[in-house]
């Protein structure tokens, strides 16, 4: 279920689908479900920009997403040169950075409008 999404999810939405499958699984186990896969690194939750939270299945590696704000696709990207910034704001702030995600939205190639400037 979660594997063949291709843009994020919120937990109701599983809730949805799981009910539609499975009528007596509950909300709760869903929940746990959506922690333990949060912990192995399977699934991440996204703290979207309205402020609403949302899950996308993925990579257990380091790596950060980029999301359409339109229709919900999702990508992951490597850390790139991020590692330089992260040095970089622990050094001015002498905060010894332990770790960090990066999220950024925008719309994808499909939700462009033709002869808009990326």
């Amino acid at each position: 279920m979660i594997s063949t999404r291709t843009g994020h999810f919120t937990a109701a939405d599983l809730v949805g689908a799981a009910k539609a499958r499975h009528p007596g699984i509950g909300r709760a186990t869903i929940f746990r479900s959506l922690e333990l896969l949060s912990s192995l690194g399977v699934v991440e939750r996204l703290d979207l920009p309205n402020g609403e939270h949302a899950y996308v299945g993925c990579e257990p590696r380091h790596h950060h997403h980029v999301v359409c704000s339109n229709c919900g696709r999702s990508s992951d990207f490597d850390d790139a040169d991020l590692s330089a910034v992260v040095d970089s704001v622990a050094h001015r702030t002498g905060y010894r950075i332990d770790s960090h995600r990066l999220e950024l939205f925008g719309e994808c190639a499909s939700c462009q409008t033709p002869g808009s400037v990326p």
